[in-house]
This record gives structure tokens, C-alpha cells and sequence, in this order.
């Protein structure tokens, strides 16, 4: 399971004692006991950002979203620019004759999975409304090497916005921010730790 990367303050590990924790000093840790079965986890580190990660692989969060009529064009512009790989792609016209697929629509996605990395993505064109707002979030590409960031930064930015050019940073070595042409935020960037 990938780790999750929270900028927290360096000083979070040796602060006041937060509710329902242990400490371990020599490892460094805080383990937060969030149920029976799992626990979140806190390493310190030697750069700004402090890892979490949680012990239950079952447990998954993944990204679903919605194009809204324009599913299969998103797919295959992640295709060139990421190397996406189509995993499953389901139209409307696969599903049963009483599913709920308005005339016209047979051929947009109902629903579809892709891997970038090792990350899977799902996305389908919902109500096929034509008018996908991508608001609130953004996805967050990490990569080993500056000249994999610069690259993907430019294939992503290609008929998209640039919100924040790729450059070094406090944090990162070369970071940058982009919506891509369907309106969905990239944050682009080497990590700390793999540098």
C-alpha cells in the first residue's frame, strides 16, 4: 500500500501527547490505535514531510472520476501523457436491457479502470451532462527523477493551465501544479525522500 504524505510540522512526533497513542522513541514513531484491526502510523523523517501509512491493505481509497460524456478522450489522452494501461472499460450499452442509459448514450463509459504507476484510477461519464468540475482536489504524481517531473508536467499541461510552473522548491527539488485539458489538478513532483 502506497504511503500517504502529510506536510505536519518536524516538532508533531515530540509534542504534547495526542489522544489514544503510544510513543516508541527509538523508532522514532507515533502509532495512532484508530481501531482494533488497523493503525496509523507516523515515522519521522529528516525532510518537512512525516509518512503515513496504515497496517490493514484491505482497506483501499481510490479516485473515481466522473468526465461527463468525455471518459474515453480522458483515457486516451492519459494514455500519451502518463502511460496509463485500460485495466476494464464497461459502456452503457453492455449493461442489462432495463439498465438506465439514455437514448444516444450506449457507446460513453459507464464505468472504466486505469493504472498509472501503481496507482488504479476509475472514471466514467456519469449523467454524460457535458459539464465535468473537477473542484477541491488534486492528484498528487510523484516521481524518482526531475526529468520524469518536467516531462510529464509539459505532457499533462498540453491544452490544460498551468497553476503553479515546475520548478525547485522548500519541499521538493521540482514541483509544479497543472489542470490538465479536462480540468482535473495534477500536483507534479520528485519527493523529498526519493531524492
Amino acid at each position: 500500500m502506497p504511503d500517504l504524505y502529510l506536510p505536519l510540522p518536524h516538532p508533531a512526533p515530540d509534542a504534547s501527547p495526542l489522544p489514544l497513542h503510544s510513543r516508541h522513541k527509538k523508532s522514532h514513531k507515533i502509532v495512532l490505535n484508530a481501531s482494533p484491526r488497523s493503525s496509523l502510523q507516523y515515522h519521522r523523517t529528516d525532510n518537512p514531510f512525516h509518512t503515513m501509512s496504515t497496517s490493514t491493505p484491505a482497506t483501499t481509497v481510490q479516485v473515481y472520476l466522473n468526465f461527463e460524456g468525455r471518459c474515453e478522450e480522458a483515457i486516451e489522452f492519459y494514455r500519451g501523457a502518463l502511460g496509463a494501461e485500460v485495466e476494464m472499460m464497461m459502456r452503457f450499452k453492455d449493461a442489462p436491457a432495463d439498465g438506465q442509459c439514455a437514448e444516444g448514450d450506449g457507446n460513453k463509459v459507464m464505468h472504466s479502470s486505469f493504472r498509472i504507476g501503481g496507482t488504479t484510477v476509475m472514471a466514467s461519464d456519469c449523467h454524460n451532462a457535458g459539464n465535468a468540475a473537477f473542484q477541491g482536489f488534486s492528484l498528487s504524481l510523484s516521481v524518482p527523477s526531475e526529468a520524469e517531473a518536467n516531462r510529464l508536467f509539459a505532457a499533462l499541461s498540453d491544452g490544460g493551465k498551468v497553476e503553479m510552473p515546475i520548478a525547485k522548491t522548500f519541499f521538493s527539488p521540482c514541483f509544479g501544479v497543472v489542470a490538465d485539458k479536462f480540468g482535473v489538478s495534477w500536483m507534479v513532483g520528485v519527493h523529498p525522500e526519493r531524492v
